[in-house]
């Protein structure tokens, strides 16, 4: 259905997913609908973030999905639940693009790609009349005639200016500026009155403290730690460092200066949270989480003969690699021949970071508008019909769709509350709101 007339019309600006999802409902339900993006085409963060497979969202269960929304799942828990894995799953299929669930559980398009989904996608929006103006950079608001303020964008062509009857800001967060996500939204909002919480790297890398020694980092950086255990103890604000910790095995990427990867990246809230209370922060790393202390002290202790310290290793526990190297990275040459020290070290290698790595250099960020700065509809309580969706939201998630998925569904959500803004019945969510 094209946008009708009798409608106000939405300018959404941001054209990632979050944006997109908004078009898609508004636009089914008759509005007419404006996207407007600083950058040269729809969707470049989606893009790139797909370049190595295309994980839509995961296939766990809702309660524990729900729970990787962290202090957040009160105020995310809902909106996903009203468009959530299932429903992105169905949405995708109604484009044409089936998806299949990995051995990780997360959830890809069988062909891996996000392209042809992104095509699909641009392909119905177009035909539901919304229209692009892309190199459109919003640059805030003027003062229109009577007073009355005007949102106004850099083009091209020079100044233009919008009034719609609602404004959508999808703008995300602080990441991958390169691609529009820059931050340079925040000052417009707090001059407004709208109060936002400072943007912080999420799902990101680390410095260590000292960084590695230059025979590690030449020779180790961009390798992997695989099938390791990453311990976190409690975060700041626990007596005693007591409290929710982290602990969970998977596999990370030592860098030049530090580490960065799936498992880092799960653990980055609590390990960030941490070095701003404490000036830094340790994990401690378990290089064998499949063999107990015990046989791991036996091994360690079993006489080696004439075998260098490398070898008895690599062949009683496999130890060898980049784990080996960490060892005599980590531990003085007294610790490496004691064997209750060197054992004790395997199962839990202790690494100290000191900072994380800058913003843009992150997958997403954490901070922005705060949910007790608008209503149920996601509309700015200091902006009367000005609403907001996205990762420039304050919240966050670790990797493995659900930063994905909470970007569509507080899209939908906030396509629901322009809806009722304008006194309109809420559209149906679901693949085809038509």
């Amino acid at each position: 259905m094209n946008g009708a007339t009798h409608h106000p019309g939405v300018v959404i600006v941001g054209a990632g997913p979050a944006g997109l999802r908004a078009a898609e409902v508004l636009s089914g339900a008759g509005i007419g609908v404006e996207v407007m993006d600083a950058m040269p085409s729809a969707g470049r963060k989606f893009l790139l973030a797909g370049r190595g497979g295309m994980n839509l969202t995961h296939a766990e269960p809702m309660d524990m999905f729900v729970s990787r929304y962290g202090a957040r799942q009160p105020q995310l828990a809902p909106l996903v639940q009203a468009f959530g894995p299932q429903a992105l799953r169905d949405w995708a299929q109604g484009l044409g693009i089936a998806t299949f669930v990995g051995s990780s559980q997360r959830v890809f398009p069988t062909d891996m790609k996000a392209a042809p989904l992104l095509r699909a996608w641009l392909h119905r929006l177009r035909a539901q009349g919304v229209r692009f103006h892309m190199r459109h950079r919003l640059t805030g608001w003027v003062d229109g005639p009577g007073g009355q303020s005007h949102c106004a964008f850099d083009t091209p062509d020079g100044t233009v200016t919008r009034q719609p009857g609602a404004l959508l800001l999808a703008l995300g967060g602080a990441s991958w500026a390169r691609l529009g996500s820059d931050g340079a939204w925040v000052p417009w909002l707090q001059a407004r009155g709208v109060p936002v919480v400072p943007l912080q790297p999420a799902n990101c890398g680390f410095d260590r403290v000292g960084g590695w020694s230059e025979h590690f980092a030449s020779r180790f950086a961009g390798q992997p730690f695989k099938s390791v255990a990453l311990h976190v103890g409690g975060g700041p604000g626990h007596a005693g460092g007591a409290g929710p910790g982290f602990h969970r095995k998977g596999e990370f990427v030592a860098t030049v200066t530090g580490v960065e990867g799936s498992l880092v990246y799960a653990a980055a809230s609590l390990l960030r949270d941490q070095i701003a209370a404490n000036g830094q922060a340790t994990f401690h790393l378990d290089l064998l989480p499949d063999r107990t202390p015990e046989h791991v002290l036996a091994a360690v202790a079993h006489p080696r003969g004439s075998r260098s310290l490398s070898s008895h290793l690599k062949s009683r526990l496999g130890l060898e690699g980049i784990k080996m190297a960490l060892l005599h990275e980590v531990l003085g040459k007294d610790a490496l021949h004691d064997p209750n020290q060197l054992a004790a070290a395997i199962k839990a290698v202790p690494l100290t970071l000191a900072a994380p790595r800058p913003i843009d250099e992150a997958i997403s960020t954490a901070g922005g508008v705060p949910f007790e700065a608008l209503d149920s509809g996601l509309m700015l309580k200091a902006l009367p019909g000005v609403f907001c969706a996205g990762e420039m939201l304050d919240w966050e998630a670790p990797t493995g769709g659900y930063l994905l998925t909470a970007c569509f569904a507080t899209g939908e959500a906030a396509a629901q509350g322009i809806l009722g803004h304008f006194g309109l019945q809420p559209a149906p969510a679901g693949p085809d709101p038509l």
